[in-house]
């Protein structure tokens, strides 16, 4: 029995070896809807089949935490479009956040993140959960051993970086290479922009066609109108959102600055990122402290509930009235808009699924 431990090791030994020995990555491409602008890959993090699937394995690995209960995924879950259904997230010690978890939706176009755009790359991002005393709470000195210390992942940092020690910036590469191949525009809204666009659509595009109702496209009209819903101002193209931060109202009392924290500027208090819509269903509760349970909610409020304050948006253009006031045959073409956003094959997508 002893002898067979012992060749069994040496065959483990030799085979851990060879994979050093064959360090090739395969360049992988992210796959980018043809309405889409090109993403751009940071020249230090290019994208490899090896270091995607490393970064799918990191996104679910709950060794991360201290006490291993906690991943990426458990406040960013794929039945919620990859956020949280909590109005706060609470860490490995019970501790509540104080803002809502936001979704991981097509980040590989975005020049800034969280709420307040603290961290300027997805890889700097990446690295601030595990630490947070609120979070994961867990050094990534311990983080670094724990994964040292499995034979498979040295295998596969190996594979992906060339690495032979882990450390906290490969495996923030690494999840930020899986984040960005996380992709969404198949939605039916995708077929409407295209269309309206004068974009040719596939053959499957061209059956979505086929289904969208006219209070669909009256919602749609609605949401671009400037004397109807206004919301094209900050949500529109095929990414629906815009690069900005926005007070929109919703206190007249500031009790977090937002953006005016990172930057000192009182002219920044109460701004905040402004998110994508896209599967905005799915990503409920709404804000960034999520006090809105549903898009009923959200949809009253930039109708009747709108607070004026000094930094408030001036594309907010009907904040003095409290909002733009639409009738109930309005709010409902404009929710039935909103659900064309829903794109089930990203949620679905077995590429994004925990490969445990």
């Amino acid at each position: 029995m002893k002898k067979w431990l012992c060749f069994s090791s040496l065959i483990l030994l030799l085979s851990c070896n060879k994979d050093k020995a064959s360090f090739l990555p395969t360049p992988s491409a992210v796959s980018i809807p043809s309405h889409f602008p090109q993403m751009l890959i940071p020249s230090d993090n290019p994208m490899t089949e090896e270091g995607i699937e490393l970064g799918r394995y990191l996104f679910y690995e709950k060794r991360l935490s201290a006490d291993n209960t906690m991943s990426c995924a458990t406040c960013h879950s794929p039945q919620n479009s990859f956020s949280d259904n909590n109005q706060f997230s609470v860490g490995i010690d019970g501790i509540q956040g104080n803002r809502q978890s936001m979704a991981l939706i097509n980040l590989g176009w975005e020049d800034f993140f969280f709420w307040d755009g603290r961290a300027t790359s997805l890889e700097k991002q990446i690295l601030e959960p595990v630490p947070n005393p609120i979070e994961m709470h867990q050094s990534w000195k311990v983080t670094a051993q724990k994964l040292n210390a499995d034979m498979v992942y040295r295998n596969r940092f190996f594979q992906a970086f060339g690495a032979t020690i882990i450390d906290s910036a490969q495996v923030a590469k690494a999840i930020a290479q899986f984040i960005r191949t996380m992709v969404s525009g198949e939605s039916k809204f995708d077929v409407m922009y295209k269309y309206e666009n004068g974009l040719s659509l596939n053959t499957a595009e061209q059956q979505i066609f086929t289904t969208i109702e006219v209070d669909e496209w009256a919602g749609y009209d609605l949401f671009k109108s400037l004397n109807g819903a206004d919301c094209f101002h900050c949500h529109n193209g095929p990414l629906m959102r815009v690069k900005k931060f926005s007070n929109n109202g919703l206190d007249v009392t500031l009790t977090d600055l937002g953006r005016g924290a990172v930057t000192g500027n009182s002219n920044d208090n109460g701004k905040f990122k402004v998110p994508t819509l896209r599967n905005i269903a799915l990503t409920a509760p709404y804000m960034h402290d999520g006090r809105f349970a549903t898009l009923d909610e959200v949809i009253e409020f930039y109708s009747t509930g709108i607070h004026a304050s000094p930094t408030i948006d001036p594309l907010i253009e009907y904040a003095s009235q409290g909002g733009v006031q639409l009738d109930a045959q309005e709010k409902m073409l404009l929710k039935k808009f909103l659900l064309t956003l829903t794109d089930l094959n990203f949620v679905n997508n077995p590429a994004f699924k925990d490969p445990n």
